[in-house]
């Protein structure tokens, strides 16, 4: 049976808001946390953009959940090195339910300490061996790392989990899906695209877990959800590498009018249909889905926990 959990976004809401959400998830009958990692929100409405390894360490003293990034860049903005002792910290914090999903990530984020924004085959090249850097330090060692683009001098974790932190890598093509079933403990998506699942396994991932997250917008206004899930998420309908390459949220939100509000009702369950909503999610299940991680965009979290624990999951879990 799939693992429902609930995705907290770092982009639309503050800390504390994080931090009250996952009580409220983990209440509701909610069985882990996703949580994104991001130095901007995708457009201003969204609003917010808190450091996300703070968030984590007020996660694990509120909740008993498990917890996984979704996802973080290890390759531009941050050091691998920073990423593996932050990644150990969380383990460390969280009793061992950590996932550290990991990212090639976007031009919005790892663009602003003016590093240039490499091709596709350079970040997830990038990728492989920030993952390399961080599962040698994540056993104990000093290590001495010389690479292609990262080198590590004489470094050492001293706070650790007793078991390795699992690294998920994030794909949404086959290249990506590739690579994770090659080098991941699992896979990380953001559609339900049997293909890609398909991709992952036969490339090495076989049987490992897959997650995916999903957002929906719960109100008793169905015309008012959809308003809202377009004015906030609508950047998720533009077309190509627009996701990978924009720099600046208003980039995003100048673009967005572009994306019609049906296209958005398509993808984002609006309303308050309990079906609808369950449906949504079963799509991932369909598609070989392990783990589906379900956003609340609008601000009815009442209406939203509350419909959730008693109309839609028990219906996925029926």
């Amino acid at each position: 049976m799939a693992k429902i959990g609930y995705f907290l976004s770092s982009e639309q809401f503050g800390p504390k808001e994080l931090v009250d959400q996952a009580k409220r998830a983990e209440a509701a009958g909610f069985e882990s946390l996703w949580i994104s990692d991001h130095f901007h929100p995708w457009n201003d409405e969204q609003g917010q953009s808190p450091f996300v390894w703070s968030v984590i360490g007020a996660l694990s003293e509120a909740t008993s959940l498990p917890v996984s990034t979704a996802v973080t860049c290890p390759t531009v903005r941050i050091h691998p090195a920073i990423i593996a002792q932050a990644a150990a910290t969380a383990a460390v914090q969280l009793d061992g339910k950590f996932v550290l999903g990991v990212g090639s990530g976007e031009a919005l984020n790892e663009h602003i300490l003016g590093d240039p924004w490499p091709s596709v085959g350079v970040r997830q090249e990038m990728l492989e061996e920030a993952v390399d850097v961080i599962r040698l330090l994540h056993r104990g060692d000093e290590v001495s790392h010389h690479g292609l683009h990262y080198e590590v001098q004489e470094a050492r974790i001293y706070t650790r989990p007793e078991q390795p932190v699992p690294i998920y890598v994030s794909g949404f093509g086959p290249q990506g899906a590739e690579l994770a079933g090659r080098i991941g403990d699992g896979f990380t998506l953001a559609m339900p695209d049997a293909e890609l699942v398909q991709t992952f396994r036969t490339s090495g991932g076989g049987d490992k877990p897959v997650q995916a997250g999903t957002k929906v917008t719960w109100d008793r206004d169905a015309d008012k959800a959809l308003e809202i899930a377009h004015r906030l998420w609508g950047n998720e309908g533009l077309p190509g590498q627009t996701a990978q390459i924009l720099p600046r949220p208003k980039d995003f939100g100048a673009l967005m009018d572009l994306v019609p509000k049906d296209a958005v009702e398509e993808s984002i369950a609006c309303g308050a249909d309990a079906d609808k909503h369950a449906a949504q999610v079963r799509k991932y299940i369909d598609a070989d889905i392990d783990e589906v991680y379900v956003q609340q965009i609008g601000p009815d979290m009442d209406g939203f926990f509350s419909a959730w624990e008693s109309d839609v999951l028990p219906q996925l879990r029926g």
